[in-house]
């Protein structure tokens, strides 16, 4: 396939980027975002508005349009703002946030097929990276793009990666109109876990310690409809130890969670410690080679594997299944974008399942310090520095 994608390149035209260079998402960040742009891409997590580029998931014969010159027709979509007030604490990450968002929304189809655009002054306590890793999940709300206005911190990520022109300032004007309104107090996010077997699974991560046995309970249930019969239950109460849920395995991934910043805490959070090298195993994925390189050079790579986790090339893998496959059974958290019954390990038609859910990288590792019992970020000792960042093409 690889070879393949690479003569096409080089036949018609396009630009080829090699296994494990960068995740397609990270390489668009990085190379091809712009204000004003718009960008289609044959998959689901096509999002960067965060960085003033409208964007959206398109199956392969509309992009082959596209290549073509043809236009993108769709009805004008109807326009929901996302106000954002306030300031997350620390220990509270972007995918909090974003699950938090998935949760409310989700059930009711409140952005169903609409664009999403955030404004709002708490957006100014948001770094880039941290809006990105919320923006990457909008897919999840079922909307159909997302749009956030843009700052001073924008215009730093750009002339950081070197492409100062991609950036101008995008603002609602003085009186904007929107056909919905979603408020979200930042200060009030707790770290969010998404339970098996959709990000709209939502729940506190102290909450689903409290009540583990009712939700474990209930994603029993949904597992046997999935399985239809073909094994018995898998005892998950089981999982339950000093009221707390214990997991097997821990990964940080992808265009969502392999950002540079995320890592930095991830390296921040274990730096000293030990996850011990029993049932519990820790795996994090750079989401592109310039990231890779930065954390080898500050040492945050180090910080990380020295605590007995594994560190991995870019590679998108782990969200759909491909990579860090959980045993039958096992229970895995994930910094990755979905937590479907047919990923991750898991092939109901065969009997065979394994429960993945969606949490923040921060809550992960505090998670894989407290031997792979179920910890909220917040409730350890960590307070967030502001990372700098060098960019290498």
């Amino acid at each position: 396939d690889h070879l393949f994608g690479l003569l096409a390149a080089k036949k018609y035209g396009g630009i080829f980027v090699p296994p494990h260079h960068a995740v397609i998402h990270q390489y668009m960040r990085e190379m091809m975002s712009a204000c004003g742009k718009m960008i289609l891409g044959s998959d689901s997590h096509t999002r960067y508005g965060a960085l003033g580029t409208m964007s959206v998931g398109e199956g392969g014969p509309e992009i082959v349009k596209q290549l073509l010159n043809r236009t993108y027709d769709i009805a004008y979509p109807e326009i929901v703002g996302i106000y954002l007030t306030g300031a997350p604490r620390a220990g509270v990450g972007p995918m909090d946030v974003a699950l938090a968002i998935i949760g409310a929304v989700f059930e009711k189809g409140y952005v169903k097929n609409k664009v999403m655009e955030f404004v709002g002054p708490g957006i100014d306590n948001l770094s880039a990276e941290y809006r990105i890793g919320i923006d990457v999940m909008t897919t999840e709300t079922t909307c159909l793009s997302s749009i956030w206005t843009t700052d001073e911190k924008i215009r730093d990520y750009f002339n950081i990666h070197g492409r100062p022109d991609a950036y101008k300032t995008l603002l609602p004007d003085e009186i904007a109109y929107y056909d919905g309104l979603v408020t979200v107090d930042l200060g009030r996010i707790e770290p969010m876990i998404a339970m098996p077997f959709h990000p709209s699974h939502v729940y506190k991560v102290n909450e689903a310690n409290e009540n583990a046995g009712d939700i474990l309970n209930k994603i029993e249930k949904d597992a046997q409809k999935f399985i239809g019969g073909k094994r018995e239950k898998s005892n998950l109460e089981n999982r339950v130890i000093n009221n707390r849920i214990r997991v097997d395995q821990g990964v940080v991934v992808g265009c969502s969670g392999g950002t540079y910043e995320n890592l930095m805490a991830v390296a921040d959070i274990v730096k000293s410690k030990s996850i011990g090298s029993g049932d519990f195993n820790l795996s994090v994925y750079p989401a592109s080679q310039p990231i890779y390189i930065e954390l080898v050079k500050n040492g945050a790579i180090a910080q990380i594997m020295e605590t007995g986790s594994i560190v991995r090339s870019a590679f998108c893998g782990p969200c759909f299944g491909a990579g860090d496959t959980p045993a039958d059974e096992a229970f895995s958290i994930r910094h990755a974008t979905r937590n479907f019954p047919n990923r991750d390990g898991s092939k109901p038609g065969e009997g065979q399942l394994s429960y993945v859910a969606l949490m923040d990288a921060r809550s992960i590792v505090a998670t894989a310090v407290n031997g792979g019992l179920l910890t909220a970020a917040t409730d350890i000792d960590f307070t967030e520095p502001v990372y700098k960042y060098n960019f290498e093409n």
